[in-house]
């Protein structure tokens, strides 16, 4: 059984991260994870596009690097970008002083106040340095777009299902992702448009 909804006794243990966003808005708040891909990120901006949503993307600091024209065109698009480690670190097998390094390492090339940290695993320590300088975003759903045992229409039932008013929606603008993502993307876009939610960044 994959845990695609975050257990209640992690947000009261960990109540200055940012696990949803407000209700009554009829808001949604898709995310994107471990890019800017070159390939990848410039097909979710064109169905994005398509149902005028704005999405927020937390890019790892090699990738910006690499692809500098894909994450400029990110932010070109409306949409919001965040710090996810300059190399995708695990904080749960990271040291303190190496992971804020490796995250102001990231901040140079990324100027923004939102971190998610990689894999969602982070340590009381590090968030506590962190927290002083950004929000913390983790998130409602997840949508193991990522998961190679997780089909496309699975992935679809794991969003439908789980999503709510002013939830944080995890997935991924990777090449591991990519086929369940592109998938599922445009129809969870059609599902909610049609209910009459819109498509908001952080």
């Amino acid at each position: 059984m994959k845990a695609v909804t975050v257990p209640v006794f992690l947000k009261i243990f960990y109540p200055s991260l940012l696990w949803r966003m407000p209700e009554a808005e009829k808001k949604l708040y898709l995310t994107f994870d471990d890019g800017p891909h070159p390939e990848i990120t410039p097909q979710v901006l064109e169905i994005l596009d398509q149902f005028s949503a704005k999405a927020s993307f937390f890019c790892v600091g090699d990738n910006v690097r690499k692809f500098p024209e894909t994450y400029t065109s990110l932010l070109e698009n409306g949409h919001a970008v965040g710090n996810h480690t300059m190399n995708h670190l695990n904080g749960w097998k990271t040291n303190l002083n190496t992971y804020y390094d490796n995250v102001n390492e990231c901040r140079r090339l990324i100027d923004s106040k939102l971190f998610r940290p990689p894999y969602g695993r982070i340590t009381p320590s590090q968030i506590h340095t962190l927290k002083k300088e950004y929000t913390i975003v983790m998130w409602s759903v997840l949508s193991y777009d990522f998961d190679a045992e997780t089909s496309p229409e699975q992935c679809l039932e794991y969003v439908i299902n789980n999503t709510e008013d002013g939830a944080i929606i995890v997935f991924h603008d990777s090449v591991k992702a990519a086929e369940n993502m592109l998938y599922v993307l445009p129809k969870v876009l059609k599902h909610y448009s049609d209910l009459g939610y819109t498509f908001a960044s952080l």
